[in-house]
């Protein structure tokens, strides 16, 4: 991941609303959650949390897609994993188990 996208990412999730929405995207799994959802969860606006959406789609950390008369919301976990070894990339020296990250990985790996 370049320095450019790291810092859109990282901006994308510096405010309350769009890192809970991209935090509980996250929890729900790759299937995602409706908008509806989302805003029941994370107890915001529809109009609001609209908004924060689109800033986390700009930013690449979600998708969306078309289901009936839905849209689903899902997190990016590739772009996720991105962004993660971008700042962990320099870690210790190379060794990011010092910084507990590989056993981390190893938990959601299972």
């Amino acid at each position: 991941m370049k320095q450019k996208d790291a810092l859109s990412a990282l901006a994308a999730l510096a405010q309350d609303t769009r890192l809970a929405v991209f935090r509980h995207l996250v929890a729900v799994g790759p299937d995602g959650a409706a908008a509806g959802d989302i805003a029941h969860a994370v107890k915001v606006a529809a109009p609001t949390l609209s908004f924060h959406l689109k800033e986390l789609e700009q930013a690449r950390l979600i998708t969306s897609r078309r289901q009936s008369r839905s849209i689903i919301y899902s997190a990016d976990y590739a772009r996720m994993r991105a962004l993660l070894g971008f700042l962990m990339d320099d870690c210790c020296r190379g060794r990011p188990e010092i910084c507990g990250f590989a056993a981390k990985q190893k938990d959601c790996a299972a």
